[in-house]
């Protein structure tokens, strides 16, 4: 059952990379993990419900990929590491940030982020976890999102990385507000 539903959502992002999320069905996702249409029904009620489902997953990752930037020396080696991760996976990003599900991709990220962030709060920031958090995530999804809708090379993944960086670390991450 595990390794099924591996396959169909395999299946999913391999169709990601060469077709917009309208115009794939069940159908596709089926042919493509070599599955059943009926065992597709066993494992996800919907195609939306598997993309939740792997929406989920992304969001676990870049919630890791991101909380980690405050707390460390080199920002922007973070945020490198950061958008090399969306850029590897870009069909998918752009997808779950610019795509129907973008508002609810967005909540998401924010209440996982709050939930993590409110386990591993600094008390020596110059900002409330909870804002620094909102900013923080806000800043990175919509900057992401951006980068996302640029004509592919447009602007690359140091370039990203480095807008996060001045971005972010340049007013959130300061340690205190006599660093402004």
């Amino acid at each position: 059952m595990v390794r099924t539903d591996r396959v169909l959502r395999s299946a999913f992002l391999a169709l990601l990379e060469r077709k917009q999320l309208d115009q794939i069905t069940i159908r596709d996702i089926c042919a493509e993990a070599g599955v059943h249409y009926a065992t597709f029904f066993r494992h996800h009620p919907s195609k939306e419900a598997l993309l939740d489902h792997v929406a989920a997953d992304q969001i676990d990752r870049l919630v890791e990929l991101t909380l980690p930037v405050q707390e460390a020396i080199d920002h922007q080696a973070g945020f490198l590491a950061l958008c090399t991760y969306i850029e590897d996976h870009r069909p998918l990003w752009t997808t779950l940030l610019n795509g129907g599900a973008g508002q609810a991709m967005r909540e998401e990220l924010l209440r996982v982020s709050l939930a993590v962030a409110s386990r591993r709060a600094s008390q020596d920031s110059w900002l409330p976890v909870e804002l620094a958090t909102r900013c923080t995530v806000s800043v990175i999804v919509e900057t992401i999102s951006w980068w996302l809708n640029q004509p592919a090379g447009a602007f690359g993944i140091e370039q990203a990385a480095k807008m996060l960086d001045r971005l972010v670390a340049g007013s959130f991450l300061l340690s205190s507000p006599s660093d402004i």
